[in-house]
């Protein structure tokens, strides 16, 4: 599919928010930019999001690899991406800090900046909102970004909401390709026959391939939905292993911790 038009006039501005970009949450959220809005420098990434059962648009890995992190994360609830800031607050923070605002160098509309993710999570019993910026490292010298970021520390801070920048730094290389390949599992169509896996586990020693390979023969099953079914257990946390070391199906069986099926349904409640 061919990208949009990228430059900005008032008129779009208003499309869009008549559109009603920018608004909603989970599952009837719009982010203000989508991946045909925009150049991008990355690979870009469009896929249904775990949480709000949605199509999200992200722009770079990094975005890809920090949603998977959240989607994963138990605390998280709503995760939106390219979040509008409100362009009358920017454009007066701009001024008073001495930053030029963002502008469409062509029409020179000052455009509605965005922050890359929206958090709302669960912190005790409050709900709470969270603001970041994802940015690869090497980009953190850049004057045009430094001054942007600049204008979001002081509008997020005006809402009382926490923002900061993440970088690949603080995403654990293994742990988020560990996700990567569990990603497609949380939508598999045998879920409904996961029960009978768990109740041959307890039975299972060996290494995991050996047994999902046996659970196959047993209920003549495709070969590979053995192996679908771990991870969708793995998913929807039944099945515990350590994510901080590459998933293993040579691994011992007892390496795997088995989780009760009332804690599962509460963390996914």
């Amino acid at each position: 599919m061919p990208k949009r038009q990228t430059g900005w006039t008032e008129a779009k501005i208003s499309r869009y928010i008549k559109e009603g970009r920018g608004q909603g949450e989970l599952a009837l959220y719009r982010p203000w930019l989508t991946i045909q809005d925009v150049p991008s420098s990355g690979r870009v990434h469009r896929f249904i999001g775990w949480k709000t059962t949605r199509q999200h648009h992200l722009l770079s890995d990094l975005e890809f690899n920090y949603h998977c992190f959240c989607d994963w994360a138990e605390n998280v609830i709503d995760i939106r991406e390219q979040f509008p800031l409100e362009r009358e607050l920017t454009l007066k923070i701009a001024e008073n800090l001495g930053i030029m605002h963002p502008t469409d160098n062509k029409t020179n509309t000052p455009i509605v900046m965005t922050t890359d993710c929206f958090l709302t999570m669960r912190e005790g019993t409050s709900i709470v909102y969270k603001a970041r910026t994802l940015k690869f490292e090497k980009d953190l010298n850049d004057e045009r970004v430094i001054g942007k970021f600049e204008i979001e520390k002081y509008y997020w801070e005006q809402q009382g909401i926490d923002w900061a920048i993440v970088t690949e730094k603080e995403l654990p290389a293994t742990f988020i390709s560990n996700l990567k390949l569990l990603r497609d599992a949380y939508f598999v169509n045998d879920a409904e026959i996961i029960d009978l896996l768990m109740e041959d586990w307890n039975s299972f020693t060996d290494s995991i391939l050996v047994n999902l390979q046996a659970f196959d023969m047993k209920y003549n099953f495709e070969i590979g939905t053995g192996i679908s079914l771990y991870k969708y257990a793995l998913v929807k946390k039944l099945l515990k292993v350590n994510m901080h070391e590459k998933i293993n199906l040579n691994e011992d069986v007892s390496n795997v911790i088995v989780t009760t099926l009332s804690d599962s349904k509460k963390r996914w409640a």
